[in-house]
């Protein structure tokens, strides 16, 4: 593997010969006006899967450190670990019997889905995956697609609580969720669970009555969980903002009566793993196509607003259909992910929980071995590891920058008012294969472009430099941040210092400026703090 202080040699040639960067990005001492609100904690956060959820937590007798390791490195840069979501489109087909051996017993049937079963029974120790990941938050979902018109699920609402509530006692719990993407069930590709004329009116009318239902058996098993500060829910999970149900229309129908929904979640995809024309350089490492998806969502927040619940994204990633091979699984999709879950930071969104399964291709990681996916630590992780550097601790606000070509992007945060880091991705596309061909390397050059900041008065010294690099776009192992991998072969997830990687690595603040070489499909983050005059 090619060591980024080798190939900052080559950028330096290559910027010499005229392809670099020209403009200079001014910033400011103290947070422009356009800043975010300060970011609440956990902000990258997990949605899992369902059916997936006992694979990436594990149980009493066999817990899951791999991704507890995970989950600690993104909870050591930011103070808190991330929030998991459990849900899916799985909930959904998940029923309750008391008499299995095992957590969960599902099947797929390959005509209605093939990456996640639709068959799905779940037995009593399923819940003991709640028991393994300590100082971690978690929401529930249940089952309303069977749920809210068929005896069965039904039933498995009123079995399934008190066990979801004892195991999320002790400050475990965030809170619920009643169904995934009901404004979908009329029309799933999976098949659908309500009829043609299913509307917001008597989706709010379901979801009053299994809410109620909750709480009614909650009071009977878990009545510590039923005051208005430990009893909510995140709601109402649509797949988008203009499907067949609109999510404006189910709050004036009143789906918020009780008084008990806490975050307002909607889902989204930048595009779909099959759509035609999706790449790369297209769809995920391109800023505008990031802006568009996401200003979506902010503009469905403003229209809630009026209500005063945060607006969170309950499930997103890259692609829907579960990612696609060479796209959702490459080191493109961790640099798309600091794009994404930066700016729907810089634009008010309150919490992003990026969704993942077993086997998914835009999984972060697979945590256990199977015949379709080696157990590891995937590129995407990558890009949330520089998101939560980028955030750190506390009162942290963030401001996008604007550049002047879609495939960059660059934020600052600024910390308790002050300017602390800025990062800068480069999001041109350098493929370091051809045509995906293993052992067949690009001979194109690598290219690279020079980034000048203009720093305001009082900042002087050094600035420090940390860069998130791989081969290539198209990389889907050999990835580094400042010189740490997360791989599980070296340490089970754990961070562990790379011997061939240069780090350390500063540039001098000279006549109220300095310039940074960022090459092709690679991040890097600066770091401000010590070089305060």
């Amino acid at each position: 593997m090619k060591t980024p202080s080798i190939i900052l040699v080559i950028a330096t040639i290559v910027q010499t010969l005229g392809f670099a960067h020209g403009s200079t990005i001014e910033l400011s001492s103290t947070p422009p006006e356009d800043a975010s609100d300060p970011i609440p904690e956990a902000f990258v956060s997990y949605s899992i899967e369902f059916s997936s959820f006992p694979d990436f937590a594990g149980n009493n007798s066999s817990p899951n450190t791999f991704s507890n390791n995970l989950l600690n490195n993104l909870g050591n840069f930011t103070g808190t670990k991330p929030y998991i979501r459990v849900g899916g489109n799985t909930q959904d087909y998940a029923l309750y019997n008391a008499s299995l051996p095992f957590s969960i017993n599902s099947t797929i049937i390959p005509s209605r889905a093939t990456d996640y079963p639709t068959i799905i029974f779940i037995g009593p120790s399923y819940f003991e995956s709640y028991n393994t990941w300590p100082d971690t938050k978690f929401s529930h979902g249940f089952n309303l697609g069977l749920g809210g018109n068929n005896s069965e699920g039904w039933q498995t609402l009123l079995d399934t609580v008190p066990l979801a509530c004892k195991a999320l006692g002790g400050g475990k719990l965030l809170w619920w969720e009643y169904g995934n993407e009901p404004d979908l069930f009329s029309t799933s590709a999976q098949g659908p669970v309500r009829p043609p004329g299913w509307n917001e009116s008597t989706y709010v009318s379901q979801w009053l009555n299994g809410t109620r239902a909750i709480k009614q058996e909650l009071q009977k098993s878990c009545p510590e969980l039923t005051s208005n500060e430990s009893y909510g829910y995140l709601a109402p999970s649509f797949a988008g903002v203009s499907n067949h149900l609109k999510p404006v229309t189910t709050w004036q129908d009143g789906l918020n009566v009780d008084r008990d929904i806490k975050l307002i979640s909607s889902h989204n995809y930048i595009g779909g793993a099959t759509q035609p024309g999706v790449t790369l350089q297209s769809t995920l490492m391109n800023h505008t196509k990031t802006t568009s998806s996401v200003s979506a969502q902010a503009a469905l927040a403003q229209n809630l607003s009026s209500y005063d619940i945060p607006f969170i994204l309950g499930e997103t990633n890259s692609l829907y259909n579960e990612g696609a091979p060479g796209l959702s699984n490459a080191f493109g999709a961790a640099l798309w992910g600091i794009d994404f879950n930066l700016y729907c930071a810089s634009v008010g969104i309150r919490r992003v929980h990026m969704h993942q399964g077993t086997n998914y291709r835009y999984q972060f990681w697979q945590p256990v071995e199977t015949n379709i996916t080696t157990k590891g630590t995937k590129a995407p992780y990558y890009g949330h590891v520089v998101v939560a550097a980028m955030l750190g601790g506390s009162d942290t606000q963030i401001v996008g920058l604007d550049l002047e070509d879609e495939r960059e992007a660059a934020y600052a945060a600024y910390v308790e008012g002050v300017l602390e880091r800025v990062v800068v991705v480069n999001l041109r596309e350098y493929n370091y294969t051809v045509n995906g061909t293993s052992g067949v390397v690009n001979p194109e050059p690598r290219g690279s472009q020079n980034y000048t900041f203009s720093v305001p008065d009082g900042y002087s010294g050094s600035v420090g430099v940390q860069r998130l690099w791989a081969n290539g776009s198209d990389a889907i192992s050999g990835i580094s941040w400042d010189g740490w991998s997360y791989n599980y072969e070296l340490d089970e997830g754990r961070p562990v210092r790379l011997g061939n990687v240069t780090v350390g690595e500063v540039v001098d603040v000279e006549n109220g400026g300095f310039t940074v070489a960022v090459e092709d499909s690679t991040a890097v983050v600066l770091n401000f703090s010590e070089g305060e005059g």
